[in-house]
């Protein structure tokens, strides 16, 4: 009888394991897919821009790269202003992070504090304005009018308070014990010492979510360089490279259109099509990010969902 119970509980062990094994196979092919699936496209990216141009242009770069070459990366780096431009769109990035973040943190958690004059007013005045936008011309007006035109600022005063982030470290704040406060109050810490002593260490995963929404908006943002800036001192690198991928596609087009007899143009239009730029220019943008990204990835996925759903 001992000997059938021993018997059966091995196989019993055996099936699981196998199972187990079975599974764990199965859940690592299945992720391995879904991981080479997201990486595809910038693959394409990669192998296009490094492919010889008149191939790409044709769409028979899919897997491997045809005929390689830097020279569009070379011709992309030796843009002039490039290296003012990525300057600025650093310091954009970086400056205007991190005054969204703090404002965020902050706000978030004046917001939760009942004893804030107003509170639920300015929570949903501050909401309201997701919804609703003056539009382009009175937003242009109004950044004129305050000097922000062809100014640093306006890449950065403009989007420092974000409603969604808001609601998002509101939300991650009341998930908090209201001891720590209560605790910190009794020992005699008034509201800003509680902020910065307490909460603020405990906000990282909600913190870095928002960081990485903010940088990824501010390094990709070119629009508010088209609308308010001229001077070219203070031209941001993805404006730059718009320039360059409508002067590139013009060129092209140009030589297409042309009878023959084009002399320079077509020379220079040979060496690049408006597919390799768009492709070298994409390789160039998204780079930083994805080398950005890993570090705050642990901590991404956890303030998402501590900062979506309360309790």
């Amino acid at each position: 009888m001992t000997t059938l119970v021993t018997t059966a509980r091995r196989g019993t062990r055996a099936s699981r394991t196998v199972g187990d094994v079975l599974f764990t196979a199965l859940n690592t092919a299945g992720f391995v897919l879904v991981a080479l699936i997201c990486a595809y496209p910038f693959y394409y990216l990669v192998i296009n821009s490094i492919s010889a141009n008149d191939v790409s242009a044709l769409g028979n770069v899919r897997l491997w790269p045809t005929g390689l070459h830097l020279a569009n990366f070379r011709e992309v780096f030796s843009i002039n202003g490039l290296s003012t431009a990525a300057a600025v769109t650093i310091a954009r990035t970086v400056i205007g992070t991190s005054a969204t973040v703090f404002a965020s943190a902050f706000l978030g958690f004046m917001f939760t504090q009942e004893r804030m004059w107003g509170r639920l007013f300015w929570y949903r005045f501050t909401v309201t304005t997701m919804y609703f936008s003056a539009g382009l011309i009175p937003v242009f007006i109004v950044m004129k009018n305050l000097g922000l035109t062809n100014n640093f600022l306006v890449y950065i005063l403009p989007l420092v308070v974000q409603p969604f982030f808001i609601i998002l470290v509101k939300t991650y704040v009341e998930g908090l014990p209201r001891e720590m406060q209560e605790a910190a109050e009794v020992d005699g810490a008034n509201i800003v010492q509680v902020f910065f002593r307490i909460y603020l260490p405990s906000m990282t995963p909600i913190l870095a979510t928002v960081a990485i929404f903010a940088a990824v908006a501010q390094w990709n943002s070119f629009q508010d360089t088209l609308i308010y800036v001229t001077d070219q001192s203070l031209y941001t690198l993805q404006y730059l490279l718009y320039m360059f991928i409508n002067q590139a596609s013009s060129l092209a087009q140009a030589a297409q259109n042309a009878d023959g007899n084009i002399g320079l143009v077509a020379s220079a239009a040979t060496t690049q099509t408006p597919t390799s730029i768009r492709m070298t220019v994409s390789v160039i943008v998204v780079l930083p990010i994805i080398f950005i990204y890993p570090l705050f990835q642990r901590f991404f996925v956890k303030g998402i969902m501590l900062g979506a759903v309360k309790g």
